[in-house]
């Protein structure tokens, strides 16, 4: 197997216009080169590897399972090596190219979304992608060049930049809260109705924090859970039980009237804010000029 440094750069763009355009002539085009050049080099390269990289028919050519993983890992670094060329060539050049960002349904309508359109206002050579879903993607395979994610990362190996903080609320409508009552202490949840959120961890135990440093970690009981914060918010405003929610979006329905917040003077923990990116040491010019956006859009 060769190493990193047997393998000419120019031989990967080669093979990664051939991936990207699913044929020799048209890599050929695009690169503005000889066919048999393009092919010399693809030969060359499965060579080297000592697999195959492509599927050839009369009709068209496709990458075989290692040629796509090859295309899947080197693709990203290709493409950011090519934007820093670009932007160090050109510093004062306008942001372009695609910005392909992921977020909750609920952080992006509530923040994400709003600040990419000031953003996009402010660099008008660039097109924004915003993908919304409330599990986690994989940023390499759907190509995603910035995942905005709130909690806690399991993965410690991500790379993630914490861009700030939020508080967990108690929440209940005030219909629920006239039909049951308001909960007095902690311990008191355990009689009451719970909505789960099932994408946590543990969806029913809980620790609070009291005023005095008193721990109190409580198991609740549930009937109904539903696998997105949507989900929640619109069951917590129909009554149906007392849940946890993130703070931004649980303030609007209390500004509303809507909700109301359980036992304010008990904390639950702090989770976080992140900006997650795909492996690789390059940070794109438009991810991180959108980073330091976002970063002063949440202050």
């Amino acid at each position: 197997m060769p190493t990193f440094d047997q393998i000419d750069l120019n031989t990967l763009s080669i093979f990664d216009a051939v991936a990207e355009t699913g044929g020799f002539t048209a890599a050929a085009d695009k690169l503005d080169i000889a066919k048999a050049k393009v092919s010399l080099q693809i030969a060359r390269l499965e060579q080297q590897l000592g697999t195959s990289l492509f599927t050839r028919t009369t009709r068209q050519v496709s990458l075989t399972d290692a040629g796509r993983q090859l295309h899947e890992q080197c693709q990203p670094y290709l493409a950011g090596l090519r934007e820093a060329l670009h932007q160090l060539g050109n510093p004062e050049t306008e942001l372009h190219g695609v910005l392909r960002v992921s977020a909750s349904v609920n952080h992006a309508s509530q923040s994400v979304a709003p600040a990419l359109a000031q953003f996009a206002l402010l660099h008008p050579g660039l097109r924004i992608d915003l993908r919304t879903n409330d599990r986690i993607t994989d940023l390499i395979a759907d190509g995603i060049d910035l995942s905005f994610r709130m909690g806690w990362l399991r993965d410690s190996s991500q790379r993630a930049i914490k861009l700030g903080e939020f508080e967990q609320w108690l929440l209940a409508s005030p219909a629920y809260l006239k039909k049951r009552g308001r909960p007095q202490h902690p311990s008191e949840l355990r009689e009451h109705e719970w909505i789960a959120l099932s994408l946590l961890p543990a969806p029913l135990t809980w620790k609070l924090t009291g005023p005095d440093q008193q721990i109190c970690q409580v198991h609740t009981k549930s009937r109904i859970q539903v696998d997105a914060p949507s989900s929640l918010l619109a069951l917590l405003q129909q009554g149906l039980g007392i849940s946890v929610m993130e703070q931004m979006s649980a303030l609007p329905a209390i500004k509303a009237g809507k909700l109301e917040r359980l036992l304010p003077e008990w904390s639950l923990a702090q989770g976080g804010i992140y900006a997650v990116l795909p492996p690789g040491r390059h940070m794109p010019a438009k991810v991180r000029a959108f980073i330091d956006f976002y970063r002063k859009y949440l202050q």
